[in-house]
């Protein structure tokens, strides 16, 4: 067991990996899918035990999709749109979506989102100046919030969480040869497609890494294509790419600076609303999830 100060969980990012990875023959009384709820509950439950927060938030995307992004970078997520501004999820999931708001706030865990806000800025907003912070996440845009002074790190579920892998920035350094500092004007000259971000054509992660590295910004990147510290060919991509590049930092960029006002984040001893909690488990068949979770949450308190 690690003590921590600050857990905070990328919500949706681990309930949607839950639904995809966790059967779908777990199933309500009634019949409703309830993988995802269960899965959730057992990724909180496993981080909790691990890590022992004295806090913990569940990040929420308010906005998946939030317009001032859309704005800056029309393609931002856009291949992700059904109708309208409707996010394209599964219905079994989007019918359990409402579940794990109901199961999270009978159990007292703190779920925290913003207007016009995705989960990644509201984490990058709660964990601002804090030390000793560990964020749960499938998101490596959050590798910019890596700070081994404050001790913050991301606990990165993108080979599964039992496999998880703990970034700081010597992690950075060996995988993408950066630093965090460095991240976000790597990751913009990379490019994402699962964001609708293209990136600067013909510039891939070795190009990317080895411009910041040697100039340190987007801005003093464009700066040395015009002025010739560049080989004609990057020169060339980088100019083609102006009229992206300022926007697309910004849309990477993680917000620090909600206002979400006062949360009351301490690890609940028990839950909430005890007799929600234990409708829910009963109705969803929640069994050994709610089980794990009272017990996580119990075992973290007990720590303190």
């Amino acid at each position: 067991m690690q003590k921590t100060g600050l857990l905070l969980f990328d919500t949706a990012s681990l309930y949607f990996r839950a639904f995809f990875g966790v059967p779908a023959t777990l199933r309500a009384a009634d019949g409703t899918a309830v993988n995802a709820v269960r899965g959730l509950l057992d990724f909180l439950a496993r981080f909790i035990t691990e890590y022992a927060p004295e806090q913990v938030a569940c990040c929420w995307d308010d906005a998946w999709r939030p317009s001032w992004r859309v704005a800056l970078i029309p393609s931002y997520k856009a291949h992700r749109v059904a109708h309208g501004e409707v996010e394209i999820v599964p219905d079994e999931l989007r019918l359990q979506i409402p579940l794990i708001r109901q199961v999270l706030a009978a159990a007292g865990l703190a779920v925290v989102g913003s207007p016009d806000a995705e989960a990644d800025d509201v984490i990058g907003t709660l964990a601002s100046g804090v030390e000793s912070v560990r964020i749960v996440t499938g998101d490596r845009d959050l590798f910019q919030l890596v700070d081994d002074d404050r001790d913050c790190r991301v606990l990165y579920v993108g080979r599964g969480v039992a496999r998880h892998e703990v970034v700081d920035d010597a992690w950075l350094q060996a995988k993408y040869a950066v630093s965090a500092r460095g991240y976000v004007d790597f990751a913009v000259l990379r490019g994402d497609p699962s964001d609708g971000l293209p990136g600067v054509a013909g510039i891939g992660e070795k190009t990317a890494a080895k411009l910041v590295g040697e100039f340190g910004s987007v801005e003093q990147i464009v700066a040395a294509a015009q002025d010739g510290r560049l080989s004609p060919a990057l020169s060339r991509r980088v100019s083609a790419a102006i009229d992206y590049l300022g926007p697309a930092r910004e849309v990477v960029t993680v917000r620090r600076d909600l206002p979400l006002g006062g949360q009351q984040l301490a690890v609940p001893t028990a839950p909430a609303d005890p007799d929600e909690f234990a409708r829910l488990s009963a109705e969803l068949n929640l069994g050994s999830s709610a089980n794990r979770l009272l017990a996580a949450l119990a075992a973290a308190t007990a720590s303190d």
